[in-house]
């Protein structure tokens, strides 16, 4: 008759079932369960997404083209309007930034009436007596704002003819302090009729360089003249990458077209362009922050 031994197992050794195993918490541990399924079906679709990419290899040139092109036009688009950003931002708005009577500075807002017509008073060298004038009335009263060329109302225009300004009247009317003056501070907000008479004190002065209209490297009717010289360098300078990139996203393109990268049984270089214009991308989104946002 045979014996069997059997091993006697300690108590403390063996696990009831009362204790969580590894002395780990229910919810860590299924915790740790959900990262690791998670990461089994990240995988999962990574793999699957690799190999629909090697797999579709050969038919890959027409979506390249079709696509370059889709980012070549998105790239114009970005400079143009960036362009368009510059020329108003140089040319301001239609009050600009004064200098009051006092000292103080302030911009100016409201809706500005439309200039409708100058009449010649005092012939010049080009007009005569009499001529009513239409074309590019905004640019030149603007100039002679600037150059303190016009006086209680009357405007002297490039040739030296002399003119009334025929204007509708201006509405909504206010002007907010941005440097103190002796009357003025900081934050002061004028408004209606008692701003408009002190705008147009300056405006009729005579005085020249009282009014600044737009921004450049000089001067900021927005704000401190360092802001501007910051704006135009960086969006400027980032600008240029764009530019770059939508000149080297063209040379890719006909590359594409001409069936180069398909020869070479790669498309090494669209990838390579692709690094370059989403890192452009990407400093946009932190320059869009800092000038638009913040």
């Amino acid at each position: 008759m045979a014996v069997h031994a059997t091993q006697q197992i300690d108590n403390s050794a063996l696990w009831g079932g009362k204790v969580s195993p590894f002395s780990t918490s229910y919810g860590k541990l299924m915790m740790w369960f959900f990262l690791v399924s998670d990461a089994l079906t990240f995988g999962g679709l990574l793999i699957a997404y690799g190999y629909t990419r090697h797999d579709a290899q050969d038919a890959c040139k027409r979506g390249v083209v079709r696509w370059m092109i889709a980012t070549i036009i998105g790239g114009f688009f970005f400079v143009g309007s960036q362009a368009w950003e510059w020329y108003h931002f140089i040319h301001g708005s239609e009050f600009g930034k004064v200098e009051l009577v006092d000292g103080s500075q302030a911009i100016v807002r409201g809706h500005f009436g439309e200039i409708e017509n100058f009449k010649v008073t005092v012939a010049g060298k080009h007009h005569k007596k009499g001529d009513v004038i239409t074309e590019d009335l905004m640019h030149q009263y603007q100039h002679a704002v600037v150059a303190g060329n016009i006086e209680n109302g009357v405007i002297t225009l490039h040739d030296g003819s002399k003119a009334t300004i025929t204007k509708a009247a201006d509405s909504h009317f206010e002007m907010i302090i941005k440097k103190d003056g002796k009357k003025h501070k900081v934050g002061d907000k004028l408004e209606g009729d008692k701003a408009c008479k002190q705008y147009y004190e300056v405006i009729n002065s005579g005085v020249a360089n009282k009014v600044i209209y737009g921004a450049n490297l000089k001067q900021n009717e927005y704000g401190p003249q360092q802001y501007a010289q910051f704006f135009f360098f960086i969006t400027g300078f980032h600008g240029f990458h764009v530019f770059s990139g939508v000149v080297i996203n063209i040379i890719i393109c006909l590359g594409a077209v001409a069936g180069t990268y398909h020869k070479r049984g790669h498309y090494e270089m669209v990838e390579k362009t692709g690094l370059y214009w989403h890192f452009v991308d990407l400093v946009w989104v932190f320059v869009f922050t800092f000038f638009y946002l913040v």
